[in-house]
């Protein structure tokens, strides 16, 4: 039996840890072949050894445009074309409002930007991008308001882009994910103040990158050939009351 992505050219930016590991190693599970970034040579070295196979690791910053460029450059070498683009590299922070500065839009808006428009040349007919949102975008957490805002802008980006790329049959969607157990998420809060969020999911528990992995499958895959615009929540259903 054929598997879900058999044949894709798939890139994930911020593939080393977390969500987009995750997603890599789904990916490649589903025949899709791989091409991983991260800022962290060793991290990006073990995130290889995790995947196993099909997967290459490029060393990219996506606040830097010649990072990004020399990423594309890369695959366009290796493989030609891309079939997946998952946005997901980013990173929050408890931030007080006194105290944001510009830099904090950086990853999360500049760096999703550039990426998705650098890869546009090599964009496939019918190829599927797959930006990382967050519940953030709609629910208001103390001291994380830039957080939020950033997350909003990729929702935005998302309603604008499937009218800009419209004549090139490219989908471009939202994933966004609630309180996922990755090691940014660990940083932020510990043990006692996950356990406490358990009361306020519906589903019970904390979710796992596989959960966010699958749901990235399913926009990836021709099963969504008809999906386009949409934000899907995988966040055990906290963002629903």
């Amino acid at each position: 039996m054929a598997s879900k992505l058999d044949g894709k050219i798939a890139v994930v930016t911020g593939g080393s840890a977390g969500i987009g590991l995750g997603a890599a190693k789904q990916f490649v599970k589903e025949g899709a072949e791989v091409f991983i970034t991260g800022r962290r040579p060793r991290e990006l070295d073990k995130a290889v050894a995790a995947i196993g196979s099909n997967v290459a690791a490029i060393r990219a910053d996506t606040t830097n445009l010649s990072d990004i460029e020399g990423l594309y450059e890369v695959v366009q070498a290796k493989a030609g074309h891309i079939d997946i683009v998952f946005a997901n590299a980013g990173f929050y922070e408890l931030c007080a409002f006194a105290e944001i500065a510009e830099e904090h839009f950086n990853t999360n808006v500049r760096g999703l930007l550039f990426a998705v428009q650098k890869a546009l040349p090599l964009l496939s007919r019918g190829s599927s991008v797959i930006l990382v949102g967050s519940i953030a975008s709609v629910r208001g957490i103390p001291s994380m308001s830039v957080y939020e805002a950033t997350k909003a802008a990729v929702r935005a980006f998302a309603r604008g882009w499937i009218l800009d790329l419209k004549s090139r049959d490219i989908r471009i969607n939202v994933l966004s994910p609630g309180h996922i157990q990755t090691p940014g998420f660990s940083l932020l809060m510990d043990e006692a103040k996950q356990a406490s969020l358990i009361s306020h999911i519906p589903s019970n528990r904390l979710g796992e990158p596989d959960d966010v992995a699958s749901a990235a499958v399913l926009l990836a895959s021709n099963d969504s050939k008809y999906v386009t615009g949409i934000e899907l929540f995988v966040d055990g259903g906290v963002s629903q009351y």
